[in-house]
């Protein structure tokens, strides 16, 4: 076929029909009331809204077709050729008038939805959203004889802390239903009762805070009427301005628009951007207000003489003037550069250290990392991917030679099998989760392979539920089974990767039946799993921090790159491999280099030829040896005087190691051992607890810039607001740094400056980022990379003809079982996992500080199956201590019989119950990661919780319940 017709193939098709005597035209499938608003007809709709399944309910939408005796719905009713349709006849008017005086004859006197305009460019009209909108615009004004049939009005419901139920201004429309059932598959709001009694409910009719909701704010974004909706914005909807950004929470990359009013964000719409289509979480949706939490910081602060810093003293964030005093800008500013340059010139460059942020922006990031190389002296400079993804990362660029993902989330659509293995994407990654749960609904199969079976294995087609510390167990067996039952695809073997002998070698020991006793998966099971794999049209791997935090997690990450390979389920739709990201910037973070062996672009810092190209771009002599990473600055902060690599100084941007990092009790001494410690951050963390000096920055809301999602989108954030007080910029407290520390910086200011930026760091990133230039991202504010040149439209999908690695073959690298570090015993018996939750994310000094969020999950809470709670004599509530052989924590316990025997699950957003206080700081020797997710503890009945640290709303809500 030649390139002419497989064009016109691609094209969409055209339909010939008449609207309102014009003769127009539709794209083949299309509805009614699409096709005639694309030509400028409006005809009225309460029931339909974009994105939602037509579902044509409320039949304010229907129209007259030629030849029919009865009026057609336009939304649910598809345009055929030659179809005639009089969309505004007398009848069919009369028909849109009648339903929606009916359906505004029953409103409440009082409405909830005020609009501020008809978004028509008519004048402020109606209280009742949608329909009063359509009302003025049919000229409807409701007759006395139906208001006085008007129903007895149900009360409102409070009971949720985001949203409001106002049912006295429901229409039945549906819309809320089809959010939460079919679009976020959350399965909480139905419709019940008959006739007059008909109603939304949520689950068995309970009060909307008692029900399962998860809060992703969906129905209120459906809702026309108000019925559902934000409490922050009952009364006016009027705001001063609307600011589109990005959600600043996970690596998913929601865009979104803030509503400000009076200087404050009032609420948060979720726009249709290509990784969320107007989906949120409730994070996303309801967590904002952090950025004007009263424990801001808005002014530098330095310790005060003599002010020990003792990691036994519980940060007070709202009470610091007994240990810091205020300082000006100018003050902070030469204190800091002042010192750290001292250090370096007593020192050495190896004597100073810098943690950059995967929360602020590329831009950001790129300029921390070339101040730490060209301005300290060496590549001493990390941040949280080295916590999360470094050993996925590093397996990566050894097989596929590209550290970023080869499909977006959103291509699960087009996947027979979707196998979700060390993730928990319905709290991690909640809208991607969404996909997800879609494309099963679909007919996707998804497997969902985990020692916790968490939210999303109710989809789950079959759930792996493996002993935690055998991947690569679990793994091989499914590589073995491929292989033995002859399921590889050799073609795509031969052509396209390279040591398949070696592997094969490998996985001879390593049979279903021989690993089913070690990870606990019948074998019957691991060859069925392994035989959908491998003859699935497409098969999907996503991962997250459960295979990469261990001591084991990069051959954890080349078994999975070794089952996608053998198989053929890559360089396709619906194929690939995805690690999820976990914050909103960390694959951009690393893309930008804040890593320690690595330039911009992933680019050897040890690589002759990207050393001397970063020295000719910089005009600067550079390191030629990698960095320290996380883990190893910590450790090289508490070494002997003598060492010449001893670290003294440290500059931490938005970073918070004193709750991050693993054994923390080793790290926050560490922290409080520095010579001089120079924080940079929105609040008073625990790890600013410890500095010398703390910079007041802006949060995301306050700034301008760039983030690189899960997906390889390069996406624009605009600044919505000022930062409170004398809080500065983080790209200018950074320039301000360099120039003191002797570097001839000179960007510009404001939205110029972080242009500028950008456009450095893109001639760095030219092979990634060549083709998104800062003009394009206004423009179009997402834009997929690998993007090359000014028209090209991006590759969602990487690796179709080769990979970029020397040959343009994929390495399979074997693995063998690994161990973890520390295992159970007699005396500590249970195995400690951790991770993140859905309300809160990382270490919570964002989101405990967001009202909704902390009211949603006020206090720690430790989960274990009921087996375990009898076992123990517990019952959920009630407060355990779980103590490892480096800290222990006292928190209440919860009952989650996902869980497997002889494990507990801790999240590490809380202060009072920091689950790093107990982990383990072995690395794994490729990534250097910590074992976050493996190591020994025992659990104790009694103990006395920490009081709370200090922050948060103070609010209670669903957590006390268990």
């Amino acid at each position: 076929m030649n390139a002419p017709a497989m064009l016109a193939e691609l094209l969409p098709q055209t339909v010939d029909f008449v609207l309102d005597g014009r003769a127009v035209q539709a794209f083949e499938g299309e509805t009614i009331l699409k096709a005639a608003q694309r030509h400028g007809v409006d005809i009225p709709h309460l029931c339909h809204k974009d994105g939602l399944r037509p579902d044509g309910n409320c039949r304010a939408c229907v129209v007259e077709l030629k030849g029919e005796r009865t009026l057609a719905p336009s939304c649910c009713r598809s345009v055929t050729v030659g179809m005639e349709v009089q969309a505004a006849s007398e009848r069919a008017r009369k028909s849109q008038q009648m339903v929606v005086e009916m359906l505004l004859s029953d409103m409440p006197e009082a409405g909830y939805k005020w609009n501020d305009q008809d978004g028509y460019g008519g004048a402020p009209v109606g209280q009742h959203g949608e329909l009063s909108q359509w009302a003025e615009r049919l000229g409807i004004q409701v007759r006395p004889q139906l208001k006085a049939l008007r129903r007895e009005q149900p009360a409102p419901d409070l009971s949720h802390p985001a949203m409001a139920v106002n049912l006295d201004a429901c229409i039945q429309c549906n819309r809320c239903v089809r959010a939460c059932r079919e679009e976020q598959v959350n399965d909480v709001i139905g419709y019940a009762m008959r006739g007059e009694h008909s109603k939304i409910v949520f689950d068995l009719d309970d009060p909307m805070g008692d029900s399962s909701c998860v809060a992703c704010g969906e129905c209120v974004q459906a809702c026309p009427t108000g019925a559902l909706m934000p409490k922050s914005h009952i009364g006016s909807q009027q705001v001063d301005r609307k600011v589109d950004s990005v959600c600043p929470f996970c690596g998913v990359g929601c865009l979104i628009t803030y509503n400000v009013k009076d200087e404050k964000i009032v609420s948060v719409d979720g726009r249709d951007g290509p990784a969320n289509h107007s989906r949120l979480c409730v994070k996303g949706r309801f967590g904002f207000d952090y950025a004007h939490h009263a424990q801001r910081l808005t002014q530098p602060l330095i310790r005060r003489p003599g002010m020990p810093k003792d990691i036994g003293d519980a940060p007070r964030p709202g009470d610091w003037r007994s240990t810091f005093r205020e300082a000006s800008w100018e003050e902070a500013l030469a204190f800091t550069s002042g010192t750290l340059k001292g250090l370096r010139d007593t020192h050495g460059p190896k004597t100073l250290a810098g943690f950059g942020s995967a929360k602020g922006s590329n831009e950001e990031a790129y300029l921390f990392q070339k101040l730490v190389r060209t301005g300290f002296g060496s590549n001493n400079v990390d941040h949280c991917t080295r916590l999360c993804h470094a050993s996925s990362v590093a397996a990566l660029l050894e097989g596929v030679g590209s550290g970023a993902v080869s499909n977006q989330v959103n291509d699960v659509e087009h996947a027979g099998l979707i196998l979700i293995i060390g993730s928990n994407p319905t709290a991690n990654h909640p809208v991607a989760a969404t996909w997800m749960k879609n494309a099963a609904q679909r007919g996707a199969k998804i497997v969902l392979a985990d020692p916790r079976i968490t939210d999303i294995g109710r989809h789950a087609w079959r759930t792996l539920q493996f002993k935690a510390d055998t991947d690569v167990a679990m793994l091989n067996a499914l590589i073995h089974a491929v292989i033995d039952e002859g399921l590889v695809d050799e073609e795509f073997v031969r052509k396209r990767a390279s040591n398949y002998a070696a592997l094969c070698e490998n996985v001879k020991g390593y049979s279903p039946e021989a690993m089913a006793p070690i990870c606990g998966v019948p074998a019957a099971t691991l060859r069925e799993v392994a035989r959908a794999f491998a003859t699935a049209k497409g098969a999907m791997v996503l991962w997250g921090m459960g295979i990469s935090q261990h001591v084991h997690g990069t051959d954890n990450a080349r078994c999975l790159i070794a089952l996608a390979t053998v198989t053929g389920q890559i360089g396709k739709p619906g194929s690939g491999l995805h690690p999820l990201r976990g914050q909103n910037n960390v694959q951009g973070a690393s893309d930008a280099g804040l890593i320690p062996m690595m330039f911009p672009n992933y680019q050897r810092v040890d690589d002759a030829g990207a050393h001397a190209w970063f020295e000719n771009f910089w005009g600067m002599p550079l390191d030629a040896a990698p960095g320290y990473t996380v883990v190893e600055i910590m450790h090289k902060a508490l070494a002997p005087d003598d060492d010449p690599h001893k670290i003294r100084g440290m500059y931490i941007m938005g970073e918070n190691p004193a709750m991050s990092d693993p054994d923390l009790n080793h790290a926050r001494h560490a922290l409080a051992s520095l010579e001089h410690l120079v924080v940079q951050d929105i609040f008073m963390t625990e790890t600013a607890w410890l500095a010398d000096v703390v910079l007041p920055a802006s949060a995301w809301p306050e700034k301008t810039g760039t983030v690189s999602n899960t997906d390889r989108m390069v996406q624009l954030g605009k600044r919505a607001l000022d930062p409170p007080g004398d809080a500065r910029p983080d790209l200018w407290i950074i320039q301000q740094i360099a120039q003191r520390m002797g570097l001839a910086w000179d960007y510009p200011g404001e939205e110029e400056g972080v242009a500028a930026v950008y456009e450095e760091m893109r001639q760095a990133m030219h092979t990634a980022i060549g083709g998104i230039t800062w003009e394009r991202l206004q423009r179009e504010s997402s834009v997929t990379y690998p993007c090359l040149s000014a028209d090209d439209p991006g590759q969602p999908t990487v690796f179709i003809d080769d990979f970029p690695t020397p040959d343009g073959r994929v390495t399979l690298v074997p693995a063998d079982i690994i161990p973890a570090d520390e295992r159970p015993d007699a005396d500590y018996p249970f195995v400690l996992i951790t991770g993140r939750q859905l309300e809160h994310w990382h270490t919570g000094s964002m989101t405990r500080r967001a009202t909704v969020l902390d009211a949603l999950e006020p206090m720690a809470t430790a989960s274990m199956n009921q087996r375990d709670l009898e076992a123990l004599g517990l019952q959920a509530g009630e407060v355990v201590t779980i103590r490892s052989r480096r800290g222990e924590v006292a928190i209440h316990v919860r009952r989650d019989d996902g869980m497997p025997d002889g494990a507990v699950f801790v999240p590490f957003a809380y202060y009072e119950a920091a689950a790093n206080l107990m982990t383990n700081a072995a690395l794994d020797p490729f990534g250097k990661i910590p074992e976050f997710k493996y190591c020994a503890v025992r659990v104790l009945r009694g103990g006395t919780p920490m009081a709370m640290a200090g922050y948060g709303t103070g609010a209670t809500g669903h957590a006390a319940a268990m």
